[in-house]
Order: structure tokens, then sequence, then C-alpha cells
């Protein structure tokens, strides 16, 4: 069909007749479906916030993935991590009062949460023990019960600085400064 066809057809077609109500009552018809079809696609629309909030967990799980492998290279290198306050920092702004322990050993750098935000806030310790072979290193918090290298080990601070580990078959204290635990090479100070 070219254009001259399709002139003739509409040419010989004729004009619809409409009421004279239907013609009055057309604009309103239309406005009415224009404002409840918006209403419906308003509707219809998801939220941005949800899709916000996931995408913004996952780059926070994405960063602390990688946080983490970049630190575990570290740590295989022989590096005390922990010694590092800025790793501590991180990990309490993070997960403020459940923080029980952050203990690095040679499976790496473990982060030991509470249940609930019930960890004190207080001055965090740190504590290195070597048994000859093996080194472990924590920071941890006055009170907390730690398992270490198999053993559950209580980690207390007096209040002139002094500071008590106690272990199922050794108690060491940083006061008695020739003391070792049970063939133990035992450091701990206040961070």
């Amino acid at each position: 069909m070219d254009n001259s066809e399709l002139e003739r057809k509409l040419r010989a077609g004729r004009e619809p007749t409409l009421e004279p109500a239907y013609v009055e009552d057309f604009p309103r018809l239309v406005l009415a479906n224009l404002n409840s079809a918006r209403r419906e696609t308003i509707r219809a629309q998801p939220s941005w916030r949800p899709r916000l909030a996931w995408a913004l967990a996952t780059a926070v799980c994405i960063i602390i993935a990688f946080a983490a492998g970049h630190r575990h290279g570290r740590i295989s290198a022989g590096r005390d991590v922990l010694a590092n306050s800025r790793v501590i920092d991180e990990a309490l702004a993070l997960f403020p009062n459940r923080v029980r322990a952050i203990v690095q050993d040679e499976h790496g750098l473990n982060l030991i949460l509470s249940e609930q935000a019930d960890v004190p806030a207080s001055t965090p310790i740190y504590v290195r023990i070597c048994d000859g072979q093996h080194c472990s290193s924590l920071v941890t918090f006055s009170g907390q019960e730690i398992l270490l290298a198999g053993q559950k080990i209580t980690v207390l601070s007096d209040a002139n600085g002094g500071i008590i580990l106690e272990g199922n078959k050794f108690v060491w204290s940083s006061v008695a400064k020739n003391q070792t635990g049970r063939g133990l090479n035992i450091r701990a100070k206040l961070l």
C-alpha cells in the first residue's frame, strides 16, 4: 500500500458521531484515568531504600573480606597485626561493645564477638603467648575468657595497670617480671 491508496481509504471513511454528553464528559474522564494510572504507577514502583541498604551491606562485606584477606597475607609473612592499633580501632568501631577479642595465630586473624552488646568499654589489653614453636597474640578486655591454644584463659587487669592471665594449668602476672606460665613466653600490656 502506498501513500495515495492510504489517503483514498482515509477520505472514504466517515467521521464518527459522538453524543454531546460524551464530548462534554471526555476531558474529565481522561483526567480521572490519568490520575488513577499515576497512583498505580507510584504504588508499583519499589522503594529505593531496600536496594540502597543491600548495596551498602554488600559493599561493607566486600571491604571487610578484602581487608581480612590483605591482613591475612601480612600475618602469614610473620607480622604481628595486632600491634597495629588501627586494626583494633576499626574492629571496635564496626562492632561497638561486642568485641570480646581479636586473636591472631597460625590460622590467621579471628574476631570473637559477643552475641549481645554487653562487653564493657575499657582499655584494651594486648597479650602475646609463645610456647616455643607457635605464637598467638590477642587483644581483649579485662574479665574476658578466651580460648587460646586449646586453653581457656581469663584476662584481668588491676587498677595499677597490672595484668593477670589465668589458664587451666597456670597463672601469670605482669608484676612478677621473670615469671612464666609452664614453659610459655608471655608478654602483656595495656594499649
